[in-house]
This record gives C-alpha cells, structure tokens and sequence, in this order.
C-alpha cells in the first residue's frame, strides 16, 4: 500500500481501527507521513504513532505488540530495515497481518520538478534541467530533495553543489559508527561493494561487511543497489575527516597494489589542486559553512566490482579536489601506479599523478615528461625531460627511465624543427624505435652515411624486438632515404605502409608521424589524393596524439590549397603550437592570401611569417613552406628575407644529390618569385633545371611545360595551344590553380582576340571549385555573365584599367565602363570593393597585373 492511498483512507474514516508498519531507510519520508496520520486522525481521538522503533529496547517492543494485537487498535510504527532488535519482528509481523507494509518511495522527476518550483515546462514524461539536476543528485531521496531546494538560488541549474544542502549531513557523519564511515568512505573512494576488499580494510568477516551494508543503506546513503547517492558522496568528500578520508584511500591502495589491482580511482581524486592541466572541472561545492572542497567520484562503479574506471562525471555534479594534502611518501607508490593506469586514456591527468609521485620521492620524473608530451605541452615535457637528464639522484630512475627523458627530448626538438638535435638526443634513447626516427631525421638534414648506417643496423634486427612501432620507424627510415635514392612512387608507398602499421596504435608519441612525411613526399610528387587520404585516416585514428594534431591539419589543408580549394583550406582552426607546425601554418596563410589575390592580407601576415622563419632552419620537410615564403617574399620586395634559408636549402639539396623529388617543387617556386622579381635570367635557369629534372615522371614533365610557358608569357612569345596544353598538363596532376593562373596571365598578356578567348575560357575551365583529377564536371546552367562581360570582367580583376581592358579587347574605354556597370547591377553590387570580391568568386583566381607588367 502506498503512503497517498492510507491517508486517503483515515481522512475518509478518521476514527477506524489503523495498523500499519512503514519500513524505509532514512531520509524517505517516515516522520513526515507519521506527522500527516497525526493531523488526519486528530478529530478522531487517540492514536498510537511510533517513530524510529527500530532504536527502541524490547520491552517497549513488546508492548507495542500487545497493543497491536487488541481489537479495535490504532497504532502505526515507523522503522529502519536496519537495525533489527530481535522484538521487532514479532511486532512488525502483527501489524503485517492487519495490513501490508507501506512503501516510501523515492521521488519522480515530475514530483522534484514541483518541490524545486522549476518554472519551466518539460515536455510529458522528460524532467526540466533543473529538476533532472536535483533528482541525479538526490536520486530521489526526499529528505535530500528539500535539502537540495532549499539551497538553491533560482531557477538555473547551479556550477558547484550548493554548500547549504552538505552543511545538515555534518551531524549524520559524525553520529556514524566508526567501522560504517569507514566502509562508507570506501565506497566514496571507488571500491564499490567488494566485500572481500572491505573486510580485509576493516580486518572483518566478510559476513559482518553485509551487515555494515544494511546499516549504511539503511542511513539512506547507500542505495538499494549499493551505489552511493550522489550528494551524500558529496557530503561525505567535504565534510568526513580528512585523515579518514586520506587513510582509508591508502590502505585501499595498498591492498589493490598488493594483488595488482586498479588504483586510479582512489588516488585521481587526492591530486593536490592546481599543479597542471585538469581533466576535471573545477570544485563542485560552493565554500561556505565549514564545507570543505575536496572531490568525490560522480558515478559509483557498479556493485561487487571494486575499482572500475569511473564512468565521466555529470557536468551538472562537477568535482572538487583537496586543497593541498601534500607530499606524502607514503601515497607516492600509489599514485605511481595511477599514472600507469591513466597514461592511455587521459594523460594528462597522468602527468599530475605522476608529479604527485615525483614529490612524494618516487622516481617519476621521466613519465612525468611522458605524460606531459603525449599531453600536448612539449614544452614543458622537454624542461622536465631536461631536468630529468642531469638528475643523478636515486630520484633522477634507473638508466631506462633516463633514456625515455632523453626520447622525450627529442620528440620536443623534432617538433620544434631541430632535427640535428633530435638525432643527437635519440641515440641516448637507446635501441628499439628511437634508432629508425634517427636515421629518418639524419637524412632530413643531409647527413646520409650517418643515416645510411643505421638504417643498416635498423634492417639487421639487432637493435630491439620487431614490436609495431619498431616497424614502423624502420620503414619510416627507409622511406625517406628512398626519397633521396629512388623512385617516388617506392618511397611512398613505404611511408603509407608505415603510417599503417601507427593506425591502430592511435596516440604514441613520435617526433613525427609516417602519415605526415608520407603526406610531404606525396605533395612534392603532386600525389594529392594519396596525401589526403593518408591524413585523413591518420587523423581519424589520432596518429601521435594531441602533438601530431596540429600537423596533420595543416598537411590536409595545404593539400587543399594546391588543389585550388581555398576555402576549405582556410576553414579549419589550427592551433599551431610548435614551431615546425607555426612555421608551416605561416606558409599556408601567405599561400592563401597570394592564391585570393589580397595584397593586403599578404602584407598583414607577412611579418609573423618572417619571425618564425627566423626561427628555423632548414630540412626536407620544411621545403615546402619555405617555397611558398619565397614566392611571397618576392611579391613584397623583401628577398633578403629569404635568401640565408634557400642558400641552406641549395646546400642540403647538393648534400643529397639534388634528389629530383625534392629540389622540383622548391625550383618551380623560385621561377615564380624570379618572376615577380622581374628577374628574367632567373627564372630562365630554374626553367632549364625543371627541364633536367622531368625525366619520365608525369608531375616533372607538366611543371617543365609549364615552366616553359611561363618564360613565353613574360617575353610575349605566347602559343596559345602550347599555354593551353601546359595549364591542362598542371590541372590534371591535380595543380588546377596553377594551371588556370597560367592560362589567366597568358590572356591578359596576348594581343590576339582569338588567343585570347580561348585561353580566357580555359582558365575559367580549370579555376572552378570542382577542378581537379576525379573532381565531377560542373551542371550546365545559363551563365551569369555573357561570354563579352566574363573577358571584361577577368581584365578588370587582374588589375587592369577601363583604357587598357579596351586595348586588349578593341574596344572603346566608355563601352567598357557600360560593361563594368551592367555586370554591377547583374551581381547587386553597390562599390568597386564589392564588386571586386564577388567577380573573385566567379571567375579564376588570378593574380594582378602591375602597372610595370610584372604578375602578382
């Protein structure tokens, strides 16, 4: 029977016989139904009403029995399921013969939503915010529910547990018996109702634990299934004693580290506060009377399973963390083993578990640096790492955990571009998968019998066993050094063999990923498609982790940016953090605004890129962005700024050979900037040194056409079907930019009407946002220009004036000004400005023509 029907049945009838036992744990609600009988039966006469029977001694018991037997008896008794004084029973069993127990159950979402006074209206069957906070909380507890809203403020759910609703449980704590707050704080800890673990924390029969369960359940903390409410773990991380609270989770420790079970749940929430990246939010119990903000796991692990990862906190409950426990080296072991268990899912949690080892004495330092990186924060991991390295106290580990220092250190100095520092850090690293990122960085920086021996040491298999990243490395090696040797096409294929072997690996800290030099040798060989592809999946399965994130993104979006695809290349946020990623960034916002014709943007962006090249020196994989810096230098007037690093670049180059692979893409940058330069003599010699490197490769035979047509634009010698033939060559490696710029700048340039038009209808053919290899043709529509106000109107974006744009087209200077207006009032715009941008959408990207000729 429910607590609603009985008091609609002694309201109808106050003065009737009335028996009934009510059986429900603390908080549920007894005294306020027993209060209710009293104001209902109260016109009737006497009525005998019990509260807390389970607290009275036998006599009393036995009495109310013989009572409850009597004809006509009106008496009501109120009790916990525990404790159970052996007189209980026999009157618990009268009261059921008259009637059945009534139950007390938890609270509905629906009914907390009205006892809060939430304003809002959630749709039929779905609690409101607010209410869905109150009852996660309380998990429906009634007395907790009005604590809960009488501590709330307003109608918005709360940041941290409000201090007033923890305040009335100080009291409840401290009336506990010793032995159940110990098992009590157990559970808060994580161990869930592992009842062998308990009573070995307890040194109990594990008979005894099942009773000290009933007793805490019957407290109203612990639920039916054993779980901990919510607030009470709240209440319980704030206001039990902090020595308890420290002791138990030790001993806890200790007894898991003893049979080598899981600790991570005890000790996360004993971090001191502050002291590195959170993984947590930040405390959830407001300050205030005599709270004290220390944490409490959000979800208990479910019953009989000690120690399971804790299931991620509900934003709405939050966490708190101990203010300070400090050092204490009797939790160092503990906390060493927490950050083992936290390394793969969460490492940075695990960097502060591995700090708070460190200061307990435990050697941790190096997987504090570990931790660290894998993080992302590779700066701070190499001033860790450093330390590490010089420290040859008992503190500094064993020579094992010195050599992981040292590979930290020279995944920090790969990453920031100092591949001749890395390769001297990883041989203190020791044989296995460091040796193979050696010998790809020596190679990197052109010293190739340093890297050709340990390659050789590599494939001898003398160096470690053949674990996954062992392979890896090894093919990672050997990749690179086919780039300098061999065929392209073989030295890619090695690097994406490579890059899947890391796949399913995920995260691992590298001092570069097989997907991102797969990536670099695919983008100098024009192979665009596998470039992306091989980013893609490596992004997907977060390759290298938060370090390599940034990288990956910059390689896809620079992919983009040679297909011609400038608005996809510029949408994704970056965050660039090392230097090797900022330097690669810089040279993706300079290939942008050069690509969309926005002189001003390039000079904005223009002084930060020179800083970080500054920074920098020079390898094969930063050739790349050097090119286009280069290129943008030039634009601007300041090839000083650039000449150190491509005196460095033609050093490496000849150190290695003047591999074909590698020294294209950089000549087809310097003719553009010899170009812009109006360096004639130049731009002829890195044409000729295109025309040496073509050989058979398709990549290297359309950029020594297109080199050569390059020259005939800027001396007037232009065959439109050669200049054709070459911008369609570069489109379909997958340069559809880069052809249509051609074709672009041959018009603008040619006197012949003919030539003209079809060299026009060209670039406007391969500049589309489908253009490229595999890309599907474009729908027919009826154009928005005419065929005479698209070649008005690409004269006009390449920069030239009304009186030239009629020059070029035999017009008069007043029909095009009639042009310009029309196409004005077709596209709705209002200034030049806009004018400008929108004609930019329609038509190619062409770059402007100077007043002296040269091309932008």
């Amino acid at each position: 029977m429910t607590a609603a029907g009985l008091l609609t049945e002694v309201r109808a009838d106050p003065a009737a016989p009335l028996c009934a036992a009510i059986c429900a744990p603390g908080g549920y609600g007894k005294s306020a139904l027993l209060a209710e009988l009293e104001r209902a039966c109260r016109p009737a006469g006497e009525i005998l009403l019990v509260d807390d029977a389970h607290r009275l001694g036998d006599a009393r018991l036995h009495e109310l029995r013989e009572r409850a037997e009597l004809p006509g008896a009106r008496v009501v008794v109120a009790y916990r399921p525990w404790p159970r004084p052996a007189a209980l029973a026999p009157l618990t069993e009268v009261l059921r013969r008259r009637r059945a127990p009534i139950v007390l159950p938890a609270l509905s979402a629906a009914q907390i939503g009205e006892l809060v006074g939430d304003p809002l209206r959630a749709q039929p069957g779905r609690p409101t915010p607010l209410a869905g906070y109150v009852a996660a909380l309380s998990a429906g507890v009634p007395r907790y529910v009005a604590r809960l809203a009488t501590a709330l403020s307003g109608p918005a759910v709360p940041a941290r547990v409000p201090a007033a609703a923890l305040a009335p449980f100080a009291p409840e704590i401290d009336e506990l018996d010793a032995d159940l707050r110990t098992l009590l704080l157990a559970v808060e800890a994580g161990a869930g109702l592992s009842f062998d673990l308990i009573a070995k924390l307890l040194g109990r029969d594990p008979r005894e634990v099942a009773e000290l369960v009933a007793a805490g359940q019957a407290t109203g903390m612990l639920g039916g299934d054993g779980t901990m409410v919510p607030l009470a773990r709240h209440a319980l991380a704030a206001l039990a004693p902090i020595a308890e609270r420290i002791d138990v989770r030790q001993r806890l420790a200790d007894l898991q580290l003893a049979r080598g079970g899981p600790v991570l749940p005890l000790m996360r929430h004993l971090l001191p506060a502050g002291g590195g990246a959170r993984s947590e939010p930040a405390p959830a119990v407001e300050p205030g009377v005599g709270a004290r903000p220390e944490p409490a796991p959000a979800i208990e692990p479910e019953a009989g399973h000690a120690f399971e990862p804790a299931v991620g906190a509900r934003p709405e409950l939050g966490h708190a963390f101990e203010p300070g426990i400090g050092a204490r080296p009797e939790l160092g072991p503990a906390f060493e083993a927490a950050g083992e268990e936290a390394m793969g899912d969460d490492p940075a949690l695990a960097a502060r578990l591995f700090a708070a080892a460190a200061e307990a004495g435990r050697p941790a330092a190096a997987r504090h640096a570990m931790a660290t990186a894998l993080a992302g924060d590779l700066d701070l991991a190499a001033r860790l790492a450093d330390r590490a390295l010089a420290d040859r106290s008992a503190t500094g580990g064993s020579p094992a955990q010195r050599a992981e220092s040292a590979y930290v250190s020279a995944v920090a100095m790969a990453h920031r571009g100092r591949l001749d520092s890395a390769a001297e850090l990883v041989r203190w690293a020791g044989p296995g998968p460091a040796a193979g990122f050696r010998a790809a960085a020596l190679t990197g920086v052109g010293r190739v019998e340093e890297a050709d021996a340990g390659l050789a040491a590599l494939e001898a298999g003398d160096d470690g066993p053949p674990t996954l990243l062992r392979a890896s490395a090894a093919l990672m090696a050997r990749g690179v050094r086919e780039s300098v040797t061999g065929a392209p096409a073989a030295a890619l294929s090695t690097l994406v063999q490579a890059s899947a072997l890391l796949e399913p690996a995920g995260a691992g800290l590298l001092p570069d990923s097989p997907a991102a030099l797969a990536a670099i040798v695919a983008l100098h060989d024009a192979d665009l498609d596998t470039a992306e592809a091989t980013l893609g999946r490596a992004i997907r399965a977060t390759v290298g982790g938060p370090p390599l994130a940034a990288r990956h993104l910059l390689l896809q979006a620079w992919s983009r940016m040679l297909r011609g695809r400038l608005g996809a290349a510029a949408a994704p946020r970056i965050d660039a953090r090392s230097a090797r990623d900022l330097l690669f960034a810089a040279g993706l916002r300079v290939g942008l605004a050069r690509r969309d014709s926005d002189p001003v943007g390039l000079r904005a962006v223009w002084p930060d890129a020179c800083q970080v090249l500054i920074g920098q020196p020079v390898d094969l994989f930063t050739l790349l962005p050097l090119g286009e810096l280069t290129v943008a230098a030039a634009r601007l007037g300041e090839q000083d700024r650039v000449a150190a690093h491509l005196a460095d670049a033609d050093r490496l180059l000849a150190r290695l050979g003047d591999p074909p692979l590698w020294s294209l893409p950089l000549h087809w940058s310097r003719l553009h900037a010899a170009i812009l330069a109006e360096r004639p003599d130049e731009a002829e010699r890195h044409a000729a040194a295109l025309a040496g490197l073509a050989g058979r490769r398709p990549y290297a035979e359309a950029l020594a056409a297109a080199a050569s047509g390059w020259l005939a634009v800027i001396t007037d010698r232009i065959d439109p079907e050669r200049i054709e033939a070459a911008a369609r060559g570069l489109a379909a490696t997958g340069l559809a930019w880069d052809g249509a710029r051609l074709a672009g700048q041959a018009a603008i340039r040619t006197a012949d009407r003919k030539a003209m038009t079809r060299l026009l209808d060209c670039a406007r053919a391969l500049g589309g946002p489908a253009a490229g290899p595999g890309a599907p043709p474009a729908p027919a529509a009826e154009p928005l220009l005419s065929e005479r106000e698209q070649q008005v109107a690409a004269l006009v974006v390449a920069g030239l004036t009304y009186k030239q744009v009629a020059e070029r087209l035999y017009l008069s200077a007043k029909t095009v000004e009639h042009h310009v207006a029309r196409i004005r009032q077709r596209l709705g715009c209002t200034d030049r400005r806009e004018l400008l941008a929108r004609l930019r959408e329609l038509l190619p990207d062409e770059p402007a023509e100077r007043p002296n000729g040269a091309m932008a």
